[in-house]
């Protein structure tokens, strides 16, 4: 079964930065699309970024374009999202996922269950 872990997130204040990262076990990233979602207190879980593991485009929601970063290590196994100037409306509990396209990804198409997430908390 495939097996997905988030890490890196934790309290920071507005404007600041955090990484991210997914761990993938029992099935690898290279060739995959993979992809952030996150999921607001209230809310319904919605998709964040996404990077094609053929030729490595991305898509961004439109909240998150010039401030996030999406990457990734096949070599690691690992997925990456980097957030600068954060905002209080990007508190939410972030998770990744993965698919054969961005596009899927982009239409909340996953492939795996999904992992417990890791909360990020963004104060004024």
């Amino acid at each position: 079964q495939v097996h997905v872990v988030e890490s890196g997130g934790g309290l920071v204040q507005a404007g600041g930065s955090l990484t991210l990262s997914c761990v993938v076990s029992n099935a690898t990233v290279s060739g995959y699309a993979m992809g952030w979602f996150r999921q607001a207190p209230g809310k319904e879980r919605e998709f964040v970024a996404a990077l094609n593991g053929i030729d490595g485009t991305i898509r961004y929601a439109d909240p998150v374009k010039g401030r996030f970063t999406i990457s990734k290590d096949d070599a690691k196994n690992t997925v990456y999202l980097k957030m600068n100037s954060l905002k209080t409306e990007d508190t939410a509990v972030y998770y990744c996922n993965r698919n054969f396209a961005a596009r899927m990804l982009y239409y909340g198409r996953t492939l795996d269950t999904w992992g417990q997430g890791t909360l990020v908390a963004v104060s004024s």
